[in-house]
């Protein structure tokens, strides 16, 4: 566990994460990052839970589907 402090940026209070979180986040400058509430805790993601899960939905009806999404691309 790594302790980071909160810093003072404009009217707002930020998190400066390392450059080895960043590595291996493999998040730039930019980024957006998603906080996740869980009892007790938060998490830090660079990927949208929600949307991961919609995309694996999409995913099996466009495998599912294909033939019919070809006619439909013409």
């Amino acid at each position: 566990m790594q302790a980071l402090k909160l810093t003072q940026i404009g009217n707002s209070v930020g998190l400066i994460l390392p450059k080895e979180v960043l590595a291996r986040l493999k998040l730039e400058k930019g980024d957006t990052v998603f906080l996740t509430d869980a009892p007790g805790s938060v998490t830090i993601t660079p990927h949208d839970a929600d949307f991961e899960q919609q995309m694996i939905a999409a995913r099996k009806v466009m495998k599912s589907r294909r033939a019919v999404l070809r006619e439909l691309a013409k």
